[in-house]
């Protein structure tokens, strides 16, 4: 089987995640800077099996689109062109940046590493794509 992506995108950074080859487990991968994720997609697919990229889908309560999915969108087009191999799902991210800094403050993690916005976003990621495998 081939790994499973997941990105918690962002403006600044966005945060990856990704599956073991058996797609059972999500772990965090990394954050990357957003001006640089195409590349790093890039990369990382030439080099491992992946059949599936998830991107947060941001929603407000009310269910419209957040204000950064325009960002997205823009993401999508030139994913689409780069690496028009890999389909690409949205999954509803709503409440996993809270959820993220819940689980540090569970670890044990002190204030200071709490203030790691990329760490955030990672465990975010990791948060999308444990979702999405629960479902399946």
């Amino acid at each position: 089987m081939a790994r499973i992506l997941a990105l918690d995108y962002g403006q600044k950074r966005t945060g990856v995640a990704v599956t073991d080859e058996l797609q059972i487990i999500a772990s965090g991968l990394t954050t990357v800077p957003t001006e640089n994720l195409l590349k790093f997609l890039k990369e990382y697919t030439s080099g491992e099996s992946v059949e599936l990229i998830l991107i947060g889908e941001p929603k407000q309560m009310n269910n419209n689109a957040s204000e950064s999915e325009v960002y997205i969108q823009k993401f999508i087009k030139e994913l689409e062109k780069e690496i028009p191999s890999i389909p690409y799902k949205r999954v509803d991210e709503r409440f996993t940046s809270k959820m993220a800094f819940q689980s540090m403050i569970q670890s044990g993690l002190k204030k200071k590493q709490r203030m790691n916005k990329g760490l955030i976003d990672e465990i975010s990621a990791t948060i999308i794509l444990q979702s999405f495998l629960n479902l399946k």
